[in-house]
C-alpha cells in the first residue's frame, strides 16, 4: 500500500524551521463541517481542536484568534481587551489575502501577513492541540507550549459557548 503524501505548506515549513515536533492528520474535509467534523474524523475531543479565526478591528487591521473548536469568540470581549470599538470576522476573501490560506485550511503558522495573535488562555491547559496545517482536511498535533513559543500570542479569555 502506498504511503499517503503529506502536504508541505508554509505552516509546515515554519514548524520544521522552528523544530516543533508535530504529528500529521489528514481527514476527509467537509465544506462547513468545521471542528466538529475534524474532531470526529480524528477521534479527538472537539475542545482540543483549535480553530484559527481571522478577524479585523474597526480600522480593518487583521488579527488572528485561536479558539477551542467547541467555543466561539466574543468579539465584544476581545474589542474591550484590545481597546477597539468592535472586532468582526474577516470575509473569506480578506482572510485569504492576509493569510494565503483558504477558509477551512487557515493555519496561524506561515501567514502571508504578520498579524497579532490572540490565544484563548485555557488552550494551555491541554496536553496536545490539533490545529490546521495550512490545508483543508489537514491538522497537525502539537504541544500548546510550542504554539506559544512560535506565535508569541497574547493570552485572552474571550471564549463563549456556541
Amino acid at each position: 500500500m502506498a504511503k499517503e503524501k503529506l502536504p508541505i505548506t508554509p505552516a509546515i515549513r515554519v514548524l520544521k524551521a522552528e523544530e516543533v515536533e508535530f504529528t500529521s492528520h489528514l481527514y476527509a474535509y467537509e465544506e462547513h463541517g468545521g471542528t466538529e467534523v475534524s474532531a470526529r474524523e480524528l477521534g479527538v475531543d472537539e475542545h482540543a481542536v483549535v480553530k484559527t479565526i481571522v478577524m479585523e478591528d474597526d480600522s480593518r487591521k487583521p488579527l488572528i484568534v485561536l479558539m477551542h473548536g467547541d467555543l466561539q469568540v466574543s468579539g465584544k470581549q476581545l474589542a474591550r481587551i484590545i481597546e477597539a470599538r468592535n472586532i468582526l470576522p474577516c470575509s473569506p476573501e480578506s482572510a485569504l489575502k492576509h493569510t494565503g490560506y483558504l477558509v477551512g485550511g487557515t493555519s496561524p503558522f506561515g501567514t502571508r501577513t504578520n498579524m497579532p495573535v490572540y490565544m484563548e488562555e485555557t488552550i494551555m491547559d491541554l496536553p496536545r492541540i490539533y490545529i490546521n496545517g495550512g490545508k483543508r482536511g489537514y491538522l497537525v498535533g502539537i504541544d500548546p507550549k510550542d504554539a506559544v513559543r512560535v506565535l508569541k500570542p497574547v493570552m485572552v479569555k474571550v471564549g463563549v459557548e456556541k
